[in-house]
């Protein structure tokens, strides 16, 4: 709820519903179960309301060092393996996590780092990582650097002990140049007139992929932002 770019954005209305609302429900498709790592700030109990509206876990904990937050969530509720995503990414399909999970789970093998951020292909707004619970602890227990636990996984996916092993999910035409995260007005106005205008909540990913093709217009809208580095 404190994004310094466009604070409290994930409860931003669209079509008379919150983006968090959009969000959640296209990741229930995977059906997997979700859960909210969010702060103690009180500015965070509006996420906290939500959740219950919405009978979601919640876990809170230090705004800062979400890698604490996300160790605490896993040891709370027993999880073995974690599919890291976030907030801000409204149109995010959860089809396309749910075939992931099921690549990741016959690799059979916990030591593996999954995901679709390292080498990018689909539009900035699909994120995903996939990782055990035994690298998320081995990341907590020894990462140091305050970028490694403000963001969660670079501890994992920079190799930092050495023994990580990695896949990539790779989409055969790369359409990385898209933007669908939301991290400043510009971005929310683009997914605003895609739901608003385009019913882009009830589109697979490549349906929102050939939407985009077929319309330079929206993708102008926020073509000239950028993302903020770690």
């Amino acid at each position: 709820m404190t994004s310094t770019r466009l604070p409290g954005k994930v409860l931003r209305l669209v079509g008379g519903r919150p983006l968090l609302a959009y969000h959640i429900e296209r990741l229930q498709t995977s059906g997997l179960p979700i859960y909210l790592a969010i702060t103690t700030n009180a500015t965070d109990d509006a996420l906290a309301d939500f959740a219950a509206a919405h009978s979601l876990p919640v876990t809170r904990g230090p705004e800062d060092d979400v890698l604490a937050r996300y160790q605490q969530c896993a040891a709370a509720h027993d999880l073995d393996v974690i599919v890291r995503v976030t907030s801000d990414c409204p149109l995010l399909d959860g089809a396309l996590i749910a075939e992931a999970v099921q690549q990741y789970l016959a690799a059979n093998n916990p030591r593996l780092y999954l995901s679709n951020v390292l080498e990018r292909t689909y539009p900035r707004g699909f994120d995903f990582e996939i990782f055990s619970r035994e690298l998320l602890d081995e990341a907590h227990q020894h990462a140091t650097i305050a970028s490694d636990r403000e963001h969660v996984t670079p501890y994992i996916h920079q190799n930092r002990s050495g023994r990580v092993q990695f896949a990539q999910i790779i989409r055969s035409g790369n359409r990385s140049v898209y933007r669908l995260t939301v991290d400043t007005t510009e971005d929310f106005e683009l997914i605003r007139r895609l739901i608003e205008e385009h019913q882009a909540d009830t589109l697979t990913t490549e349906e929102l992929i050939a939407l985009l093709d077929e319309h330079s217009e929206l993708v102008a809208l926020n073509a000239h932002v950028e993302q903020k580095k770690l």
